[in-house]
């Protein structure tokens, strides 16, 4: 089997997220307020581990105010992967939480051969106009882009001199044991996302540091590590400790890591409900048995079935349906074919309103989004 490698630009292997949990120094989560038993990510186990949760849970539960920060990388198509991290920034908004969403196309224009023009179209017409069909209140929230964080001049003085002084706090040992092989590129995007998770506190931007959380996928956590081992030592600002949380991957439909780079590992959220059911007809990985003999007699696999997972991860909102589904699967009650027919019918159903709310969002991106706006 192949070893496990999990950083910020590359997963491979089959992840052991409680390792991970002990590797890098993480927290189960425990003793969630209850409204996050309403909340599937939560309820369900995906959203598995934290640091520094328990002043969140302090500001929901006493009403105090909060920031929620997280970032994204326009780098293709708005997937179901995605979706994860956009349903959290929806509840965490519900609370009562002011949301920051950075656009890291400074990192992407690092990373990837794509233009700073073509990384903001991506970010506009994918995933902001999914968000606002998502849910998200764009009113409530500061979406911006690291390459021009705000026409407020002093507000962005604040951000890029963060970014600046925070370097001085960093040392080439500590990035290179985070971090690996380390390019130019990968070392300024690292200090301006660490700007982008700390900013939100200065008194430019939310007057004085508030209590922040950002959700992140457990490969981002090198960059929550830096972020939070810098910020305790720069003495020009006070800041209060990041708390995070860290989500599952939802496996790709080929059963590894879904790719913006390959189509046939993903649903994206604009396909048409005809090119979802082919997807999964074709590419969704099986936990069931060669035959249908054998899966009768033996039952299938549904910690690795592709159809049971994107069930699991929201497709499927209630916990009892999803069980039985479970428990028909392994019994081989259920067959594949069925299972994947169940995630087709619900996907169909998903996507079908998603459009319309997609054509609803549109119109208020056109608002927002025009030349004298972000």
């Amino acid at each position: 089997m192949q070893e496990a490698k999990v950083t910020p630009w590359e997963v491979k292997g089959k992840v052991d997220y409680y390792k991970l949990i002990k590797d890098f120094g993480l927290q189960p989560l425990s003793h969630l307020p209850k409204k996050f038993e309403d909340f599937y990510l939560f309820r369900r186990g995906i959203v598995f581990a934290q640091r520094d949760f328990k002043q969140i849970a302090e500001s929901i539960e006493n009403k105090q105010p909060f920031v929620m920060m997280t970032g994204l990388m326009p780098s293709g198509r708005f997937h179901f992967g995605h979706k994860l991290v956009a349903d959290q920034i929806i509840f965490y908004q519900s609370l009562g939480a002011k949301v920051y969403i950075a656009v890291a196309d400074i990192e992407a224009y690092n990373s990837r051969n794509q233009s700073l023009k073509e990384l903001r179209e991506t970010a506009i017409t994918e995933y902001l106009t999914n968000y606002i069909a998502l849910g998200l209140d764009i009113r409530k929230c500061d979406f911006y882009f690291q390459s021009e964080r705000s026409k407020d001049g002093k507000k962005a003085s604040a951000y890029y001199r963060l970014a600046s002084l925070l370097a001085r706090h960093a040392t080439f040992n500590e990035v290179k044991a985070i971090y690996g092989h380390l390019t130019p590129g990968k070392l300024a995007s690292a200090l301006l996302q660490a700007a982008d998770m700390l900013h939100p506190q200065l008194k430019e931007f939310e007057g004085k540091p508030f209590p922040t959380i950002v959700p992140v996928g457990i490969d981002q956590d090198p960059h929550l590590r830096l972020a939070r081992d810098i910020s305790q030592r720069i003495k020009e600002y006070t800041f209060t400790q990041l708390s995070s949380t860290y989500h599952k991957f939802l496996p790709g439909l080929k059963g590894d890591k879904m790719s913006s780079s390959d189509p046939a590992s993903y649903i994206a959220l604009t396909d048409t409900p005809e090119e979802a059911a082919r997807k999964i007809k074709k590419y969704a990985f099986s936990g069931g048995k060669d035959t249908i003999e054998e899966h009768r007699k033996k039952g299938g696999n549904p910690d690795i079935d592709v159809s049971f997972q994107m069930l699991k991860y929201g497709l499927e909102q209630d916990d009892k349906k999803l069980q039985k589904l479970c428990n028909d699967y392994k019994s081989g009650d259920l067959l594949t074919g069925e299972l994947k027919q169940i995630a087709i019918d619900k996907l169909t159903q998903f996507l079908k309103e998603h459009k319309s709310k997609r054509e609803r969002a549109k119109k208020v991106v056109e608002a927002i989004t025009s030349p004298s706006s972000l």
